[in-house]
């Protein structure tokens, strides 16, 4: 059975509102939610970049029953892998074992601000390899020290600890990545529909099968509004830096660069890659192509911060019933 996610958009609500969309998200019905953690959005028009981390907590302490997840966290510009493990753990007692810890090798979008520069690909992918290697040990509980290419620790040791650790996520786009860090981590994180991913997963050595003890975990924008027209408007208002692909999302510096990247966007070149409108039916098909390549999980991401609570009330658990229906 496919499990169904909320996506808490930090890009495009407050942390109050992020609260409250997460408990009704839970109300209606979602398996899990997942939080992305941003410095700044992606585009001006969607307007919020609140520290996902506060946002955990208060998420943590406010549900009782969804998994929670990061989606994703960088652990090695912005925030040294050390700093990660110790949030990490603290929110796992939080949410008395219902997170997960996914990690990324980040977006020059959040991790430039620090000021010291934008490593290349695979220096990106060795960086987090070696976090993940910190993390993991962190959380062990035992005094720490290590010397690798990128990271120092130093009799480092996390004190509030969770019985079990943390379970991580890495997400993975590529044959390489995959190869390099499906090892080290529980579960896989891809944005993508790509079966092929999730066949390399499970061909990797030492990797934790999918549909065993892994899962995989996806996830999808959709625009739902009674009024199809406007869901177009507001999925290419706030939503057309998708058409970029990671390859040149992961690279561009500020709004203004995704702004310049994405002016030819047109909406209807959006509408073609994101379902808007009423049609709960269209957003399923969309969702399909998820669990039919292998994916266990899958987050929601509806478009428009101000959209959160109708959304919610009107529209979360038929569009539940139908998706649990057709992936069943």
């Amino acid at each position: 059975m496919t499990s169904f996610g909320y996506t808490l958009m930090t890009e495009q609500a407050g942390p109050r509102a992020l609260v409250d969309h997460a408990v009704r998200a839970e109300d209606a019905g979602f398996d899990f939610e997942v939080m992305s953690d941003h410095y700044s959005p992606w585009l001006a028009a969607q307007g919020h970049a609140p520290y996902a981390w506060s946002v955990l907590g208060a998420v943590a302490h406010a549900t009782s029953r969804v998994g929670l997840m990061t989606y994703v966290t960088c652990p090695t510009v912005r925030y040294h892998p050390a700093v990660v493990a110790q949030k990490a753990a603290t929110v796992q007692l939080l949410a008395e074992g219902r997170f997960t810890l996914g990690l990324g090798s980040g977006e020059n979008l959040n991790e430039h601000v620090v000021g010291t520069g934008w490593p290349a690909v695979q220096d990106r992918q060795a960086m987090l390899r070696e976090a993940i290697e910190i993390i993991r040990e962190l959380h062990t509980g035992e005094l720490t020290d290590y010397r690798g290419e990128y990271f120092q620790v130093d009799s480092a040791r996390i004190w509030d600890l969770p019985e079990g650790g943390v379970d991580i996520g890495v997400a993975a786009g590529g044959e390489r990545a995959i190869e390099a860090l499906a090892p080290l981590a529980d579960h896989l994180v891809a944005t993508e529909p790509d079966g092929e991913l999730v066949t390399t997963w499970n061909g990797v050595d030492g990797a934790p099968r999918v549909g065993e003890r892994a899962r995989a975990v996806g996830q999808i924008p959709i625009c739902w509004d009674a009024d199809e027209s406007a869901a177009v408007e507001r999925a290419h208002e706030q939503f057309r830096w998708f058409a970029g692909g990671w390859s040149v999302n992961a690279d561009l510096p500020t709004t203004a660069g995704f702004a310049g990247a994405t002016q030819y966007v047109r909406p209807e070149d959006v509408a073609a890659s994101i379902p808007c409108g009423p049609d709960l039916d269209a957003i399923v098909e969309a969702v399909r192509p998820f669990w039919e390549n292998g994916f266990t999980d899958v987050a929601l991401v509806q478009i428009g911060g101000d959209t959160q609570e109708a959304f919610l009330a009107e529209v979360a658990q038929p569009l539940l019933e139908k998706l649990r229906k057709a992936s069943s």
